[in-house]
């Protein structure tokens, strides 16, 4: 699958959130930050906890570029 151009120019720049999108944003924050606790009051450390920390911050990251990207959506 090949992206067009206003696909790369959308996906490099920078995207200022709207007073909408900027709630979203701290609603997304807080949710990580309650699962980032779970994870670290029930799992041990190790590779394990590392790796859940990583992949939650991950799908924040990507949440997050979704709300920048699209903000009209929803």
């Amino acid at each position: 699958m090949s992206i067009t151009d206003e696909e790369i120019v959308n996906r490099a720049n920078y995207h200022a959130p709207s007073p909408d999108g900027a709630q979203r944003h701290k609603r997304l924050s807080a949710a990580l930050e309650v699962f980032m606790a779970a994870i670290r009051a029930d799992t041990p450390p190790g590779r394990e906890q590392s790796l859940a920390f990583t992949n939650a911050e991950q799908a924040k990251m990507w949440a997050s570029a979704g709300v920048a990207r699209n903000p009209e959506t929803v």
